[in-house]
């Protein structure tokens, strides 16, 4: 066949858009579909995964992190986050709530990010608190990462985005109405 035929036919053909489907379709193959986000045991082996790390609540003293629910003297709550367990300091790494520790983690997980890390969690089976909810953040933003990356691929194989028609509807809208 001729360029000018081939080049012709290419012409001819009809665009290949991207679509939420095919994003999902890749996103499967990635190991982050939206059926699998609502599986609590696939989201932290996802997260997990991908930040090549292992959470634990099995203690060790040779851990990459620590999250822990300790009590004082008196009685009262509190937590502890740090990299080094044998030298605390109650001003940095002592919290009396809890409502920090989702960052913490996430902060430790992405300071970690590819080192084959350990972090021990005290509260690691608490699936309604702050660990949970850490691993969730995480998880979206990696589908966000996941699906720009998909888009970029499919763009450079050709494929093109579905045009946003929601602005210029409104726009003719508008234009139309006296």
């Amino acid at each position: 066949m001729s360029d000018s035929i081939k080049k012709h036919a290419e012409m001819q053909e009809q665009p290949k858009y991207i679509t939420d489907e095919l994003i999902e379709e890749r996103l499967i193959m990635k190991g982050f579909s939206e059926q699998d986000s609502h599986d609590p045991e696939h989201v932290m082996e996802a997260v997990c995964k991908h930040f090549d790390l292992t959470l634990t609540d099995s203690w060790d003293s040779n851990l990459d992190y620590y999250i822990s629910e300790e009590s004082t003297a008196d009685g009262y709550t509190v937590y502890v986050a740090t990299h080094d367990y044998n030298k605390i300091s109650v001003s940095e790494d002592v919290y009396q709530e809890d409502y920090e520790l989702k960052s913490l983690l996430v902060q430790a997980i992405v300071d970690a990010d590819h080192s084959d890390a350990k972090i021990f969690v005290s509260d690691l089976d608490d699936n309604y608190g702050y660990v949970s909810d850490a691993i969730n953040e995480l998880y979206i933003e990696l589908v966000e990462l996941y699906t720009e990356t998909i888009t970029d691929e499919l763009i450079d194989e050709g494929y093109i985005q579905v045009p946003d028609t929601s602005a210029v509807d409104l726009l003719n809208l508008l234009a139309n109405n006296d």
